[in-house]
């Protein structure tokens, strides 16, 4: 019996051409790729990579296993995955195939038909990628994603590329019939179908058509949105490395930093934070995977002297504009994002720029940074007023020397000036009075966090506010500070460097209040509710169980959930500075939430932010529901069941 073994260049004549064309496709491939380092290197101002054990961990594995692709859309990692080992499988190989040949011969006997197996395998995986994601594409039309032309060539021509290599190694095995042909069991299958004579009289050239579909493959992929084979994971990598939200003008680049314009070209284009953008929801002009392929293509333009080189779509994108500030910072394109791209970290960046150069920044806008500036707060254009909210309350104030106390509330701009919101400043003030801590205000002296400054993209006032937050906490001695917004907790806990105090949300000192038995609710409240979870405390923070937990503390209340909530929750539309902008689309994200809420059947919408507690009280009354909804905050909800207790 003979050993399983495999011919190669079996029946090709001039196989040096093939070296060739090889040798020109890698070229041109490494060609493409050198380019984009170029781009990366030009737009960052240096090709410095940094190293972490922890950040290589989580590339392979998001690579390899496709934990980021299968979060969220099942269906899409599955197929994602058949692409991706089918392709790898087949690569690898082809790789073996060229060390059997050239370096030593071990692709024989048991090993040969173990690889054979496998290579089906890979095949039938690719083979099926393939054509899942065009039904998913266009029979489907999954929403999500776009139909171009580049996204109809790619499929099609890796389709062409799989079933050529399937029936090429059928017209083999048809012509030399070899005893373990079935092992390769595709291809005997398909080798059924020919006779030795047209086996032998087609194979030469279906070999060299094969050759050139899968060479002239390897050789695009750096020129159309394949790149992402090779972004995906350098973006993955880089991405787990923080990074400041400041440009880097200053360092003589660009806007953006390395790893800003390594995620812009891995960007597939998958779609994923489209579904999950508040303002695309809401049908208003701006869209994450928009921004990123103007960014991208920006980038490319400035920094190439070809400009684009992804030759399949160009003139496909929009020109830049301003619709950035559109973005509400929610942070949900991150949550979804396949290979951890921060579309909002590159907007909040453009504002920086358009800030700097003075220009593309709303009116709206720049007259609430002025506020900011000249009266500490973006809401009224005094100072005065500020603790207006605590007049009747006797609470004492940290700002007098005399003062003392454990804890400091900082009640925050919004919550300080806001109608609607200073009912939290209220509530909360009333239940620290019940708990028996000791805490106190800063009265008229409270200045602005300084968030608004950051999420608008002006630094220099950031600086300002935060330096003044810094002076006043160490004049007073203020080393335990608790706040009622979400942005505030943000802004103290993760954009304040190295803060000599303690930060916590009001959510966090409620939890351990309860626990501690110095907040006790004996009658129940007979009601159903819902929690909608701030951006700025869930995504940003991760802290989604302990509202949850205050909730379920209070006796007789079911909790029920939306369909999008905890780190799938949508946006109110307050963030990213729009609460002191007009910026609508077709609906208003907070209708949206609203109209969400109600399908629960709840009586009460709770949340845990005084920016929240605006946004769905004014949807509540746009689409019609305060009879049947009402909108509360935590603190209300937790005071009213107190009060109720007693």
């Amino acid at each position: 019996m003979m050993t399983p073994y495999r011919i190669i260049f079996w029946r090709i004549e001039d196989a040096w051409i093939f070296y060739v064309l090889a040798g020109l496709a890698t070229a041109l491939f490494l060609a493409g790729v050198a380019a984009h380092i170029r781009v990366w290197k030009k737009s960052a101002g240096s090709l410095e990579i940094p190293f972490s054990g922890d950040a290589l961990k989580r590339t392979i594995l998001d690579t390899f296993l496709g934990r980021r692709v299968l979060q969220g859309d099942i269906a899409a990692g599955i197929m994602h995955l058949f692409l991706f080992w089918g392709f790898l499988s087949l690569f690898i190989g082809t790789i073996l195939l060229s060390i059997h040949h050239w370096i030593f011969s071990f692709l024989v006997g048991t090993t040969y038909l173990i690889f054979s197996l496998c290579m089906e395998v890979g095949g039938l995986m690719l083979l099926a990628g393939i054509m899942w994601a065009v039904i998913r594409r266009y029979i489907q039309r999954v929403p999500r994603l776009e139909r171009r032309l580049e996204d109809a060539l790619i499929p099609a021509w890796l389709l062409l590329v799989a079933l050529s290599g399937f029936i090429l190694e059928g017209l083999r095995l048809a012509s030399r019939h070899p005893l373990w042909g079935d092992w390769s069991f595709v291809g005997w299958w398909v080798g059924a179908l020919f006779t030795v004579s047209n086996a032998d009289t087609l194979y030469p050239y279906l070999w060299w058509g094969h050759m050139l579909l899968s060479l002239g493959f390897i050789a695009v992929t750096p020129f159309t949105k394949l790149f992402h084979i090779v972004g995906a994971p350098a973006s993955i990598y880089f991405q787990a490395f923080p990074k400041s939200t400041t440009p880097n003008i200053e360092e003589g680049a660009g806007e953006f930093d390395l790893s800003d314009s390594i995620f812009f070209d891995a960007c597939m284009r998958c779609g994923r934070c489209v579904a999950v953008c508040p303002s695309t929801g809401a049908g208003e002009p701006f869209a994450p995977r928009d921004f990123v392929q103007e960014m991208r293509h920006a980038l490319w333009q400035e920094h190439f002297p070809l400009g684009d080189i992804r030759f399949l779509s160009k003139g496909e994108e929009s020109e830049v504009d301003d619709k950035y500030w559109y973005c509400t910072t929610c942070r949900a394109c991150l949550e979804v994002c396949p290979v951890y791209g921060a579309t909002f970290e590159a907007a909040i960046k453009k504002r920086v720029s358009a800030v700097e150069e003075g220009t593309k920044v709303p009116v709206l806008m720049n007259q609430t940074l002025e506020r900011l500036f000249k009266y500490d707060n973006p809401w009224e254009s005094s100072k005065k007023k500020r603790g207006a909210w605590a007049e009747g309350l006797d609470l004492p104030d940290l700002s007098k020397k005399s003062t003392k106390a454990d804890l400091c509330y900082f009640v925050g701009c919004t919550t300080s000036f806001d109608d609607t919101a200073q009912g939290i400043a209220r509530s909360f003030s009333e239940i620290l009075r019940i708990a028996g801590v000791s805490f106190g205000i800063l009265g008229k002296k409270e200045p602005c966090c300084g968030d608004i400054a950051r999420r608008a993209g002006e630094l220099g006032l950031f600086e300002e506010q935060m330096e003044k937050c810094l002076d006043l906490f160490d004049k007073y001695g203020i080393t335990d500070v608790v706040t009622s917004s979400p942005h505030c907790f943000h802004t103290f806990q993760n954009e304040y460097p190295e803060a000599p105090f303690k930060a916590r949300h009001y959510t966090l000192v409620l939890r351990e209040l309860i626990a501690q038995g110095k907040l006790q609710f004996k009658k129940g409240m007979d009601t159903t509710v819902t929690y909608h979870d701030p951006c700025y405390l869930g995504r940003y923070n991760r802290i989604f169980d302990e509202p949850r937990e205050i909730i379920r503390s209070i006796p007789g209340l079911k909790m029920v959930e939306m369909t999008h909530h905890r780190a799938d929750s949508l946006c109110c539309g307050g963030g990213g500075g729009r609460m002191w902008q007009d910026l609508d689309g077709e609906v208003k994200m907070s209708e949206v939430r609203i109209r969400e809420a109600e399908t629960t059947g709840a009586q009460i919408l709770i949340t845990a932010c005084p920016l929240c507690r605006i946004m769905l009280e004014d949807g509540c009354k746009v689409a019609g529901l305060q009879k049947s909804l009402q909108v509360m905050d935590l603190n209300e909800l937790v005071l009213q069941a107190l009060e109720e207790t007693d």
